[in-house]
């Protein structure tokens, strides 16, 4: 079977630093980002509160963005943990989840500034206003914010299995697999 015996976390290769706080710090703000626009929908059209959440929404979105390219960086940069034991078929799983999971962190901010883009409405950005950048196309920003939206729900999908992976990982297979993206040191 797969149920192993818990190793100690000492002698468990850990991802570099820098890759766990970037990890945690990129769950925060997805979180936030989420919070955000599912708060929106609680105040009325027209108020303030709705307006800011919605920015709020904007703003975190593209800063999850650019964290994610200073992940991708890091992550080219640092040298990682060899990859977990287990069987073939667990390893590429684990391979296309995590390369889901960037797809999805790179794609889905771009959706949605797109989609403001083609609408003709400038990105708040903490005090900035970033330009748009396509041209005016209602359909286009229609059917791009469609499409942010359906991949912000495949999103859900994708986080909820790979936070399942890495709680069986812990509490069933017990191989200390979690302990490698731990904020604390053991």
């Amino acid at each position: 079977m797969f149920v192993q015996t818990a190793r100690p976390p000492s002698s468990i290769p850990r991802y570099h630093p820098a890759m766990v706080v970037l990890h945690w710090l990129m769950l925060v703000l997805l979180a936030a980002t989420l919070a955000s626009i599912q708060l929106y929908e609680w105040f009325p059209r027209g108020s303030e509160l709705r307006a800011f959440m919605k920015n709020t929404h904007f703003m975190l979105g593209l800063l999850a963005w650019m964290l994610v390219m200073v992940r991708l960086l890091t992550r080219l940069a640092t040298s990682q943990p060899p990859q977990a034991e287990g069987s073939i078929w667990m390893q590429r799983a684990a391979q296309a989840g995590h390369l889901a999971l960037y797809a999805w962190m790179v794609v889905l901010p771009m959706l949605g500034w797109a989609s403001l883009s083609a609408a003709g409405k400038p990105i708040p950005f903490f005090g900035l206003e970033l330009s748009p950048w396509l041209e005016l196309d209602k359909p286009l920003a229609r059917n791009l914010k469609e499409l942010h939206e359906a991949v912000g729900e495949a999103g859900y999908w994708l986080i909820g299995l790979h936070a399942a992976a890495a709680l069986t990982h812990h509490f069933v297979l017990k191989d200390g697999l979690l302990h490698r993206m731990s904020l604390r040191r053991t």
